[in-house]
This record gives structure tokens, C-alpha cells and sequence, in this order.
């Protein structure tokens, strides 16, 4: 299990979900259930945990307790899956948005751009859209608007271009050909900064990530009992840019909303004032921790 992924601020997050004993929580992210033990362990004989992750390979590491429910689905769908298990309300929902160790280290997925492999990214093996998808049907314009959107790339067009005239040649199937086809874009300052954003945009675009954010966390209001606690963990700016407004003004827009008072009007009350971020001790023995950021609030 401890192989999968490493728990990532587990003593910061236990903490912050406030966990009580007879409580019923989500894992929104189970994947090697570093998390979901951890959580657990801190319920009594009458607590619940229900954990989610869409990838089936998770499903290995599930957890032999009567108090646990493992659910094999994307946490999009959070809110009619609880009801299908006899659950409408929770006390906490906690989310670690990394992309798991597994989907890094499993090369034939496709994650990672250090090793050969089929263009794939797919966190749900069963979806239809996977990498190559992408980079082989979808217009010029579209890899723009993905490179520069979700990967925040400074050259997004020069990018696309380059995908665009390599394709009507052959297509582009693994992840060495797409090296080779982004090699007169790629700096030979910190290529590897690059190449985890161009990644990164592509993943999002595969799995849908951005809206299954915003879906989770809308639905997280909804099940949420008055001062049940939200905790969630992000990688990159995108994700914790949705978390922070989402906690702070209850929408994604930053926005704020004040009463005839002048008073902020927010569905949260906010436990963390600035993102909590990783020990450098926790860096050095785990490094992909490094850009983890975690925000925490309460329903008010």
C-alpha cells in the first residue's frame, strides 16, 4: 500500500478534518489508502468512511473493515453515489488531488514523459478519451486554448503548431514521438518544468479534471452537516485557485458576497488562513510532496 503513494501532510490533514469518533467521512481520492487508514483509525466502532477513486488498480488496496466502503467511481459523482449507499449527509470530506505515485511509476499508463510509453493518461482505464486522443483529433485552436489554459505554457500556439504538421505525417502514439515532435519547443533551460506543465494540461484535458473539481466541491456543500470540515490538497495553481475561492466565497469566480452590512456572506468559515504546505524534513523524504498546498474549511 505504502508503495502505491505516500500520504502526503497526513498528521496536518487528520487535524484538520477534526475527525470525530462516531463520525461518517469521504475520501474523495483513495488511492492507496494511506489516507483512508489514517482516518480510520481515528473513528470508533460506530464511525463510516466511504473512499472513492475511479481507477480500478485501487481497488486493490481496500480496506478489510466493516466501518469502510470502498466505491469504484470518478468523485464526481459523490453525492448520488452516497445515497446509493444510505448516506446523505457526511462530517467531512477530504480530497488529496495528487496524481498518485502508481500512475507515475506504472509507465504503460503513460503519465510520466521519463520513460516511453502508449499515450494514455486515462485515470479510469475504461474511459474513451485517452492522450492520444487529444494530440491526434483535436484541432489547432483546441491544443491552444488546453496548453495555455491548463498547463499555463507561454509558447501554447507554437506547441500546437508543431503537434499539428507532425500529425499529418504519422500519428503521434507514444510519449517519445511527442518529445521528439515539442523538441523545437522545449527550452533548454529547465526542460523538465516544461514538459510537467505540457503533461499536466494534457492530463486535465483526458480526465476532466477542472470540472470534476468544481462538481465535487460543489456537492461537498451539500452533504456537509453545519461545521462538517472540507479539507483539500492541490498540486498545482489551477486546482488550488478553485479551492481557496470555492472555501473563502463559496464559487469559483473570487468573487466576494457581502450582506447590507458590508459583511462577507460565505457558505464556509475558513480554518486555514494561508495554505499549509509540506516540512522541508517531509520534502526531502518524499519529494513529489514538494508543491502539495492544503486548505481547510468549515460549513457554516
Amino acid at each position: 500500500m505504502n508503495d502505491y503513494h505516500v500520504p502526503v501532510m497526513a498528521e496536518e490533514s487528520l487535524r484538520l478534518l477534526d475527525i470525530k469518533p462516531q463520525g461518517c467521512y469521504v475520501d474523495l481520492t483513495f488511492g492507496g489508502g494511506g489516507h483512508s487508514s489514517l482516518i480510520l483509525s481515528k473513528l470508533g466502532p460506530k464511525g463510516r468512511l466511504l473512499a472513492f477513486d475511479q481507477d480500478r488498480d485501487a481497488a486493490v488496496n481496500t480496506i478489510d473493515d466493516p466501518r469502510f466502503t470502498f466505491i469504484e467511481s470518478n468523485f464526481r459523482f459523490m453525492r448520488s453515489q452516497l445515497r446509493l449507499h444510505d448516506v446523505t449527509v457526511v462530517d467531512g470530506v477530504f480530497a488529496d488531488l495528487g496524481v498518485s505515485s502508481h500512475h507515475f511509476d506504472t509507465p504503460e499508463r503513460g503519465f510520466s514523459f521519463r520513460t516511453d510509453a502508449p499515450l494514455d493518461m486515462r485515470m479510469n482505464q475504461r474511459a474513451r478519451l485517452s492522450a492520444k486522443e487529444v494530440l491526434n483529433t483535436y484541432p489547432t485552436e483546441e491544443l491552444t486554448r488546453i496548453f495555455g489554459q491548463w498547463g499555463e505554457l507561454e509558447t501554447p500556439y507554437k506547441i500546437s503548431t508543431c503537434i499539428e504538421r507532425a500529425r499529418k505525417t504519422a500519428p503521434i502514439e507514444t510519449v517519445y514521438q511527442l518529445l521528439e515532435v515539442i523538441a523545437p519547443c522545449t527550452p533548454k533551460k529547465d526542460p523538465s518544468r516544461f514538459l510537467s506543465k505540457l503533461f499536466q494540461a494534457v492530463r486535465i484535458e483526458v480526465n476532466g479534471e477542472m470540472d470534476a473539481l468544481k462538481m465535487a466541491l460543489e456537492q461537498s456543500l451539500k452533504v456537509l452537516v453545519p461545521g462538517g470540515r472540507l479539507v483539500v490538497m492541490s498540486y498545482h495553481s489551477l486546482e488550488d485557485r478553485l479551492v481557496k475561492n470555492f472555501m473563502r466565497n463559496g464559487n469559483f469566480s473570487g468573487q466576494a458576497e457581502k450582506d447590507f452590512y458590508g459583511r462577507l456572506i460565505s457558505p464556509f468559515t475558513p480554518i486555514t488562513r494561508k495554505a499549509i504546505v509540506p516540512s522541508p524534513e517531509e520534502i526531502m523524504s518524499n519529494p513529489r510532496s514538494r508543491s502539495a498546498k492544503l486548505r481547510a474549511a468549515a460549513k457554516s
